[in-house]
């Protein structure tokens, strides 16, 4: 007779397997795909690659206005900081012009942690841009993209050094484009990027860059006391800048000698002059010796167009006094009392700001 089949287990029996117990030895269940976690993990790798790839790129800048022997303003000198980012690999350094304007002294400390000494190149302070160099072996350089490739809603990524803290990663997406910034030299910056990527002083000059990588804007201001209220210059601005700085230092830009505001226009002037807009601009003064002076304006006098392009706010002057008028013969229309005026006049090459 066949043995029992129990003589040939162990003496000492294990106990009876519950559902309970097989579950703690059985294999987990295969997770779900979570559509969330997915592109959570997809936005997180954008601005991790993002970060790699332009980071060696990214400089802090430190800056001395003034000296013992030069004094700001019967001050000790003062000290400041900003940020920017190599442009070519033989030293150029783009940033703000409000971080080095005037500095005395420009210290650029380099991703690895060494510092350099920074030489001022050209600096426009109607866009808020600078350019200075260094001398630094080994520079990985950032290449200026195409801002007007951007779309509201695109994600950014911008890098700086906000406070002294080196190497700040923010991101965030594109609010809006087509905005207008007032530079500190009181010109307006048109075609401005508006971006809820959080900056904050230190970040002034660095870059802030598309999911590619490329630099489509230069970080420039925020809204003090608001939510992620920041602002960018845009690479396609920055480009025609930067090669002006390099090329001669400063940006061309034509110039009539005038101060002027704003004004209604009355509707009863308007259209006896037959003008089919309600904003002009009066002249406050004139410069005797200015190209305005020579060609016989006056204050008290409304500017309505200038070869024929219409003049609605101090603004639009601006952005016609371009370099293409420099010595060119021009056509100035004004109002006096109840005169409509074309004055000649040949726009002049601005004066350099201190």
């Amino acid at each position: 007779m066949p043995p029992e089949a129990v003589a040939t287990e162990s003496p000492i029996a294990p106990p009876p397997r519950t559902p309970a117990a097989v579950a703690l030895h059985a294999l987990p269940p295969t997770a779900e795909p979570d559509p969330d976690v997915d592109a959570l993990d997809a936005y997180s790798r954008a601005v991790t690659r993002v970060v790699e790839r332009a980071g060696p790129g990214v400089v802090s800048i430190e800056v001395a206005f003034g000296s013992q022997d030069r004094p700001v303003r019967g001050r000790d000198p003062q000290q400041g900081n900003g940020s920017g980012f190599v442009l070519t690999p033989d030293g150029f350094v783009l940033t703000n012009s409000h971080v080095v304007h005037g500095a005395a002294r420009i210290d650029v400390t380099l991703p690895g942690g060494s510092t350099v000494h920074g030489e001022p190149v050209g600096d426009d302070p109607d866009t808020d841009l600078a350019v200075i160099r260094i001398d630094a072996p080994g520079l990985m350089s950032l290449g200026l993209g195409d801002s007007r490739r951007l779309r509201v809603g695109q994600l950014v990524v911008a890098l700086g050094n906000p406070y002294g803290f080196q190497a700040t990663v923010t991101a965030g997406v594109i609010s809006a484009m087509g905005r207008s910034l007032r530079s500190k030299s009181g010109r307006l910056i048109d075609n401005v990027i508006q971006t809820d990527a959080a900056l904050n002083p230190g970040n002034s000059g660095g870059p802030l860059l598309d999911g590619r990588g490329e630099v489509i804007g230069i970080n420039t201001a925020m809204i003090l006391h608001a939510q992620n209220l920041c602002f960018a210059v845009p690479s396609r601005t920055a480009q025609f800048v930067v090669s002006q700085l390099i090329r001669q230092g400063r940006v061309r830009r034509s110039w009539i000698g005038v101060a002027a505001q704003n004004m209604d226009l009355p509707r009863r002037l308007a259209r006896f002059h037959g003008l089919d807009r309600d904003a002009a601009v009066l002249v406050v003064d004139v410069e005797n010796d200015g190209p305005a002076g020579r060609a016989g304006l006056r204050p008290r006098d409304i500017v309505v167009a200038l070869d024929d392009r219409p003049v609605a706010v101090v603004d639009d002057l601006h952005r016609l006094l371009t370099e293409d008028l420099l010595g060119r013969p021009s056509r100035l229309t004004v109002l006096r009392h109840t005169e409509r005026l074309e004055l000649p006049i040949v726009p002049a090459e601005s004066p350099t700001r201190a």
